[in-house]
C-alpha cells in the first residue's frame, strides 16, 4: 500500500506540472544603448557564399545538398516574416540582388519598409564579398560598383559598412580605396594571422584607423574592426533549428528552467570579449555561413536574451547593426591605435599559412584576367557606337566577373565543379560581349562585314587562332583591327599563327612593314592539338606553321588596321633566324636580344647567366631556374588549395641539348626544355628593354605519390638587406621585409610560406644602384627567400585536401575522349633591369599594357579595296590629345540611361618617380572630343553618391598619438564647368558621371 501511495503521489504532482495555465511573454526587446554600461550589440548575419563547395545557383535554391544544407532563398524567405514580427529586431545582409527580383511587389514594398525602417541594413553592398588577394582594383571597383548602384536605384540609400568577413588575408587598397573612397564608415573583418590577433587582443588594438595608402593617408583612412574570433558568435550561443547550443528554457514549471545559468553565460562572455575591446562596446556576429534558414529559431533566444539580461542589470544587451555600432563606437571620441600596411600573409595557427590560394587554380586566375581586359576594351567600344537597349551588351560579362571575384572563386577555394561553374559564366558573358566588339568595330570602320573578334582566338595563347590560320593564295587579304584600350599612343609586338610562311604585312598606309616569322614548337602543337578538343570539341583542321609576328602601333582609344597578303618576305625565314643548339661546337657565351637589351646564356649550362643594357649601361649576373615545393602530406596539416606547406624542395636542371635560340630582326627566342614537363621560351623584343619568359608547365607528374608547387627563381648578386615589395591588388606597392611584420614580433615557424605574398602586378628588389623588377599576367603568390632573389609560384598540383572546408584535394585535370591528365598552364611574367630610382616608369606603364593588351580583330577582304571604303585609322578621343603618361582611364562606360561613367586613375604614389609622382591634369573635351559634354558630376568611387556628399558625411576617427592637425594630403581641385580640366594627385582615383548633349 505505502508503494501504491508513492506513485499516486508522484502522480499527482506531475499533474499539477502538466496542468499549469500556460503563460504567454511578452519579450521587452527595445533595448537601447545605455551609457555607462557595458553595450553588447547583437549583429544577426549569415554569411552566403555565392559558390565554394555548390554553385551560386545551387546555394540560391537549395540543391545539391548532398553537399552542403545550404539554401540562400530561404534564408531571405525567413528573415522577412522574422522582422515583421517585431519591430526592434534587426538583421543584416550583404548581397542579395536575386533574391530582390523573384519578388512581388508586395513583398518588395515589404522589404523596401524594413529597409528605411533600419531593421534590414544592406551592407557592404558589392555583388559578392570579393577576395583580397587575387583580385585586380578594377575588378574590385566594378563588381562593387554594380551592386552599390543597383542598391541606389532600387532603395536610394548608399551602404556605409564594409564586412569583409572571410577573405583570407586583407590588403591595403581595400582599406583605403574600396572602403573610404566609396563612402564607407567602418570596415569590419575576421580573418588576420593567429599572432597579430594574440597581441591585438593584449593590446586592445583589434580596432584601428587603418590608413592604407602613404600617398592619400588620412583623407582615406578608415575605421577598421578585427573580431576577436572568426565571424561567429560566442561560443555555446548558435542557435539554426540544428545547432546544439542551450537554449533559454524560461518556463519555471519545467525541470530544465536555466535562464540565471544562461545569463550568467552571456554575461561572462560578454565581459571576457570587453577586457579586450576599447571603450563599453562590444559586437556579437550571431551567424555564420548559410544560418537563419530558420530565422525565428534565432531572433526567439536573442529576444529572451535581451529580455533576461537587461533584467540582470550588469551588462546591456540590445538588437544592433554594424553602423549603429560604429555610430556608437565614433561617439566615445577615442583614439584608435594606426594601421598602415596590410594583413597579410594570414595563418590560422602554427605552420599553417593561407599563402598558396595566391597561385591555386592559375588557369582560373589568368582566364578572369583575360577576360578583365576585355571588358574594360569592349566597354568603351560599347561607348564609341552607342549602347543598344535592344541588341547584346556587356551586361552578362560585367555579372559573370563579378561573381568571380568572390572569395572562393579567384582565391582557387572551391571545389572543382564550382570553378567550371565560374568559367561557364565568363564564356557565356565573353561571347556576348564580343558581339558587341564585332557591331562596334563594324561600325567605326564602316564595315559592312562584322570583324570577328569572338572565341575562335580566346585559345591564341595556346597558338589556336582559326581566323588567322587562313590560305591567303586565292588573293584575299586578311585584315587585322587593331583596338587600343589605353589612353596614350601605343606599339607593340602582335603575333598569330600562320598556316604559310610567304606572306607579308601592311600598314593602313599600304606600306609593306618588317615581320617576322619564328617555327612553331612542336611543344606548342601537342598543347593546342589537346586542349582545342578539350575546350572545343574538335581537333584543329589546320596546321599552322609559324607565329607571324610585326610591329603594330594604335592611336589611344583607337585603332589601326593591317592587311596581311600572300607574297615573298623580303628575306626567307631561313636567314633571318640562326639557330644554335648545346649539342653543336660554339662559344660558351650567347647574348640575345635585336635591341639595347642583351640576355646571356651559357651554353654548356644551358640558362640564362646575365643581363645587359647598352643604354642604362645596367649589367648584372642573373640567374633563372626552375624548381618544385613537395605538398606536406601531414595528418594534422597537409598542402591544399588554401595552404602553402613546403615539405622541402627540389631544383629542376634543363635537360640535355635543351637550349635553342632563334634570332630575327623583331625579336629573338631561347628555347629550354627544364624537364619533361617544363618547357620555356624567353623573349627579348627589338625596341622592348625588358625579357619576357613564356612557361609551359605541366602536367605535374604525381605518379610517386607526392603533390608538387613549382616555383620559378630570378638569382642575382643584388644586396638587397631582406626587403622587397609587392603590390596591393594591382595597385600601391608595400614594402616587406623577410621574417618581419612591422605589427608584432614574428615567431618564425615557416620561413618560406610566411614570407609569400600576393602578387597582381609585380614586386622587386632594389640595392643601391639598381631595380630589378618582375610583373605578371595574373595573380600569383611571390616571395623573396634569399637576398637578391625572386621567386613566383607558377602552378600547383596536390593530393591532399588542407583541412579547410573545400573536402577535396587541388588537383586540376583536364580529359579528352575520356582520358585525363594534370592541367597544363601557359603563361608568362616580365623582366628588367633599371638604375635606381628610374624602374617605376616600366612597372606603372608596361603594367598598364599587361592589363589591357590590344584587341584584335579579324575580317578577310578581296583585293586592296579597303582602305578606299573603309575607315583604317581611327582615334576616340581628339587625334592631337593623349592622356599623360601617369593617368589611365580605368572605366569609360555607357550606362543604361545614356549617361556615360568615366574613372581616370594616377598611376603613380608619392615620390615614387621624380619625374610623374606629381599632379596630372586631363582636358574632357579633348577625350571626348566627338560630343559635347553638358555637366560633369563627380562621384564617390562606386558611382552612387556624390563625391561632396561623400565627404560632407565622413566620420572623423581620431588617431592615438597623432597630433590633432594631420598634414592636408594634396587631392585634384573641382573640375570647372567651362574648362573642363580633370586634376589627378598621385594615386587618386577619380570617378565621374557625364552627361552629353
Amino acid at each position: 500500500m505505502a508503494v501504491h501511495g508513492a506513485w499516486i503521489l508522484i502522480l499527482v504532482t506531475l499533474m499539477s506540472i502538466w496542468c499549469v495555465e500556460p503563460k504567454y511573454i511578452i519579450y521587452n526587446t527595445t533595448s537601447k544603448i545605455v551609457p555607462g554600461k557595458l553595450n553588447v550589440h547583437l549583429v544577426a548575419h549569415t554569411h552566403d557564399d555565392v559558390g565554394w563547395l555548390k554553385t551560386v545557383d545551387q546555394y540560391y535554391v537549395g540543391s545539391n545538398n548532398s553537399i552542403q544544407g545550404a539554401c540562400v532563398q530561404n534564408v531571405l524567405d525567413s528573415i522577412v516574416p522574422a522582422l515583421l514580427a517585431d519591430k526592434n529586431r534587426k538583421f543584416i545582409y550583404a548581397f542579395f540582388q536575386r533574391w530582390w527580383r523573384d519578388q512581388s511587389e508586395t513583398v518588395q514594398e515589404t522589404v523596401k519598409r524594413l529597409i528605411n525602417s533600419g531593421q534590414l541594413e544592406l551592407i557592404n553592398g558589392g555583388m559578392c564579398m570579393h577576395d583580397e588577394a587575387a583580385p585586380h582594383y578594377i575588378d574590385m571597383i566594378d563588381q562593387t560598383t554594380l551592386g552599390h548602384r543597383f542598391i541606389k536605384r532600387e532603395f536610394n540609400i548608399t551602404p556605409r559598412i564594409g564586412w569583409q568577413i572571410d577573405p583570407f588575408g586583407h590588403s591595403a587598397v581595400q582599406a583605403y580605396l574600396l572602403s573610404a573612397e566609396v563612402g564607407f564608415d567602418s570596415l569590419f573583418f575576421a580573418r588576420i594571422d593567429y599572432q597579430d590577433r594574440a597581441k591585438r587582443k593584449d593590446e586592445k588594438s583589434l580596432e584601428v584607423v587603418w590608413r592604407g595608402s602613404k600617398s592619400l593617408g588620412s583623407s582615406s583612412q578608415i575605421f577598421a574592426g578585427a573580431f576577436p574570433e572568426n565571424y561567429e558568435p560566442p561560443s555555446n550561443f548558435y542557435y539554426e533549428v540544428n545547432d546544439d547550443s542551450p537554449i533559454v528554457q524560461d518556463n519555471m514549471e519545467l525541470f530544465d528552467y536555466n535562464v540565471p545559468q544562461r545569463v550568467n553565460e552571456f554575461v561572462a562572455a560578454a565581459l571576457s570579449q570587453a577586457n579586450i575591446t576599447r571603450t563599453n562596446h562590444v559586437m556579437w556576429t550571431m551567424g555564420t555561413d548559410f544560418k537563419y534558414q530558420y530565422a525565428h529559431t534565432w531572433f526567439r533566444q536573442m529576444d529572451k536574451f535581451i529580455h533576461y539580461v537587461n533584467q540582470d542589470g550588469r551588462v546591456n544587451a540590445l538588437y544592433s547593426t554594424p553602423s549603429i555600432y560604429t555610430d556608437a563606437k565614433y561617439a566615445t571620441n577615442e583614439a584608435w591605435p594606426l594601421k598602415t600596411d596590410d594583413y597579410f600573409p594570414y595563418a590560422d595557427r602554427i605552420n599553417a599559412y593561407w599563402t598558396g590560394y595566391f597561385t591555386s587554380r592559375p588557369a582560373l586566375k589568368g582566364y578572369v584576367r583575360t577576360m578583365s581586359g576585355y571588358y574594360l576594351a569592349a566597354r568603351q567600344l560599347e561607348f564609341l557606337k552607342g549602347r543598344s537597349k535592344a541588341g547584346p551588351n556587356t551586361d552578362y560579362l560585367a555579372d559573370a566577373l563579378a561573381l568571380a571575384q568572390h572569395h572562393d572563386a579567384v582565391s582557387g577555394t572551391s571545389k572543382q565543379h564550382v570553378a567550371n561553374d565560374y568559367a561557364k559564366r565568363l564564356s557565356i558573358g565573353y561571347e556576348e560581349a564580343a558581339k558587341v566588339v564585332e557591331t562596334s568595330l563594324a561600325s567605326i570602320t564602316r564595315s559592312s562585314s562584322k570583324t570577328d573578334s569572338g572565341n575562335k582566338c580566346l585559345l591564341l595563347n595556346i597558338s589556336y587562332c582559326p581566323l588567322s590560320e587562313v590560305d591567303l593564295s586565292n588573293g584575299k587579304n586578311l585584315v587585322v583591327v587593331v583596338y587600343n584600350p589605353l589612353g596614350w599612343k601605343r606599339e607593340d609586338i602582335i603575333r598569330i599563327p600562320v598556316i604559310d610562311g610567304n606572306v607579308i604585312v601592311k600598314d593602313h598606309r599600304g606600306n609593306e612593314i618588317e615581320s617576322q616569322l619564328v617555327p612553331l614548337l612542336n611543344a606548342s602543337l601537342a598543347i593546342r592539338n589537346y586542349y582545342s578538343m578539350a575546350y572545343l570539341g574538335k581537333f584543329p583542321s589546320v596546321t599552322p606553321k609559324y607565329w607571324l609576328a610585326f610591329s603594330a602601333s594604335a592611336p589611344p582609344l583607337g585603332l589601326n588596321t593591317y592587311f596581311i597578303s600572300s607574297g615573298k618576305q623580303k628575306a626567307a625565314p631561313s636567314k633571318n633566324q640562326v639557330v644554335y643548339s648545346s649539342k653543336e661546337k660554339q662559344k660558351d657565351v650567347i647574348e640575345v636580344g635585336p635591341g639595347d637589351l642583351k640576355l646571356v646564356f651559357s651554353a654548356k649550362q644551358r640558362k640564362l647567366i646575365g643581363y645587359i643594357n647598352s643604354r642604362t649601361k645596367v649589367k648584372e649576373t642573373v640567374r633563372q631556374s626552375y624548381s618544385f615545393y613537395t605538398g606536406a602530406t601531414d595528418i594534422k596539416q597537409a598542402s591544399g588549395a588554401y595552404i602553402f606547406l613546403p615539405n622541402g624542395t627540389n631544383s629542376l636542371k634543363p635537360d640535355h641539348q635543351a637550349l635553342t635560340v632563334l634570332r630575327g630582326p623583331i625579336l629573338d627566342e631561347v628555347h629550354q626544355r627544364i624537364n619533361s614537363w617544363i618547357y620555356q621560351i624567353t623573349r627579348v623584343y627589338k625596341g622592348k628593354e625588358h625579357a619576357e619568359f613564356e612557361f609551359i608547365v605541366g602536367p605535374i607528374p604525381i605518379s610517386d605519390g607526392i603533390g608538387k608547387e613549382v616555383v620559378t627563381k630570378i638569382l642575382t648578386h643584388m644586396k638587397t638587406s631582406k626587403t622587397f615589395y609587392t603590390d596591393s591588388s594591382g595597385r600601391d606597392f608595400l614594402e616587406r621585409i623577410r621574417n618581419y611584420r612591422k605589427d608584432w614580433n614574428l615567431d618564425v615557424n615557416q620561413p618560406v610560406a610566411g614570407n609569400y605574398y600576393p602578387i597582381n602586378l609585380g614586386m622587386y628588389v632594389k640595392d643601391d644602384d639598381k631595380e630589378l623588377s618582375v610583373l605578371v599576367d595574373r595573380s600569383v603568390g611571390g616571395a623573396s627567400i634569399k637576398d637578391g632573389e625572386l621567386e613566383l609560384m607558377l602552378h600547383r598540383r596536390l593530393l591532399h585536401d588542407d583541412g579547410r572546408g573545400v573536402a577535396e584535394a587541388l588537383n586540376e585535370t583536364v580529359c579528352v575522349q575520356n582520358k585525363c591528365s594534370g592541367l597544363t598552364i601557359v603563361g608568362k611574367y616580365y623582366l628588367r633591369i633599371d638604375p635606381l630610382g628610374e624602374a617605376a616608369k616600366w612597372r606603372r606603364s608596361f603594367g598598364q599594357e599587361i592589363y589591357s593588351p590590344f584587341l584584335l580583330a579579324f575580317t578577310q577582304q578581296e583585293g586592296d579595296g579597303w582602305t578606299n571604303s573603309h575607315v583604317s585609322s581611327f582615334s576616340g578621343m581628339d587625334p592631337s590629345y593623349v592622356l599623360p603618361d601617369n593617368v589611365a582611364m580605368i572605366t569609360l562606360q555607357e550606362l543604361d540611361n545614356g549617361q556615360v561613367l568615366l574613372r581616370l586613375a594616377h598611376l603613380y604614389e608619392v615620390g615614387e618617380d621624380k619625374d610623374l609622382s606629381v599632379m596630372a591634369s586631363v582636358q574632357l573635351k579633348k577625350v571626348f572630343a566627338h560630343k559635347k559634354i553638358n555637366k560633369v558630376t563627380e562621384m564617390s568611387l562606386s558611382a552612387n553618391q556624390g563625391r561632396v556628399e561623400m565627404e560632407k558625411k565622413r566620420l572623423v576617427w581620431k588617431v592615438k598619438g597623432s597630433p590633432e592637425e594631420v598634414p592636408k594630403v594634396v587631392r585634384g581641385g573641382p573640375v570647372d564647368p567651362a574648362a573642363l580640366v580633370v586634376e589627378l594627385a598621385p594615386m587618386e582615383i577619380r570617378t565621374f558621371v557625364i552627361d552629353f548633349n
